[in-house]
């Protein structure tokens, strides 16, 4: 099986490595993206560990609160036109109004095709999501594209810093709440990454064995803080932890949206 130039090319867009070392990558896991990705990690030639998110036009994100629920919807169209007219606006707005009244998606989605009939645009709704708990609040990042919903286990927690935290999730992108979330596995993986990275690091040459164990210890708690929202450095204040902004026992879990 021949490599394409479009897995090549892919590869290249989430990884920002030169071509012919993505190419390599692939032809050495068998077409596999993502042990592509792990390969160039531990050659020390990727910096990123997944994609990022891709700017454009052709969505909008819309989250209505009420009292203890959070209604999330997502619509997707072919061109940036659409995306930032009244009429777009005007579909979400209803779709919006038949998720809080407890329609189904089924009668979502007829809605939606009317609309597409009339346009001859293809459109899909990709989110139609009701989060309710005792305490919840929104952040929606001013071009529609990026969204976070934040639950908090108490009811007396303050609106304002929940809608902070709900920016710094939309900013940061975290992966789990706490690092006493992340698998063993994840934590295994990273490290045969890391073990591999410095094994080709010249740098590394030469230095005694705890040295090596204390290097590697430091690189996987980095890791595990870098991916859980509570350990992160707040993006409004980097001196304070997430946690400290919050205090850790506060929140009960974070939702992202994008598209």
């Amino acid at each position: 099986m021949a490599i394409t130039a479009a897995q090549v090319k892919e590869l290249r867009e989430r990884t920002w490595v030169w071509m012919m070392e993505c190419k390599n990558a692939l032809t050495m896991t068998d077409w596999d993206m993502e042990k592509a990705m792990e390969e160039l990690r531990k050659k020390g030639l990727s910096k990123a560990a997944k994609k990022a998110d891709r700017e454009t036009s052709e969505w909008f994100i819309k989250i209505e609160c009420e009292d203890n629920k959070c209604y999330v919807l997502s619509l997707t169209c072919e061109t940036d036109f659409l995306a930032i007219s009244e009429w777009f606006q005007k579909l979400l707005s209803r779709l919006m109004d038949m998720l809080k009244s407890g329609k189904t998606i089924e009668e979502m989605e007829q809605t939606k095709n009317e609309s597409v009939l009339e346009l001859g645009e293809n459109m899909t709704i990709k989110e139609a999501k009701v989060i309710e708990w005792n305490k919840i609040e929104s952040y929606v990042h001013s071009n529609g594209k990026l969204a976070a919903v934040i639950v908090s286990r108490k009811s007396d927690t303050d609106s304002e810093k929940l809608r902070q935290v709900a920016m710094h999730v939309t900013a940061t992108n975290p992966d789990f709440l706490a690092t006493s979330d992340i698998s063993v596995e994840s934590v295994e993986k990273e490290k045969t990454i890391q073990m591999e990275i410095m094994k080709n690091d010249p740098k590394m040459v030469g230095k005694p064995d705890q040295v090596l164990e204390n290097i590697l210890v430091w690189k996987l708690n980095k890791f595990k803080d870098d991916i859980s929202l509570l350990e992160q450095a707040f993006v409004i204040n980097p001196d304070l932890k997430v946690k400290n902004f919050i205090w850790e026992d506060t929140l009960e879990a974070f939702y992202r949206f994008s598209i």
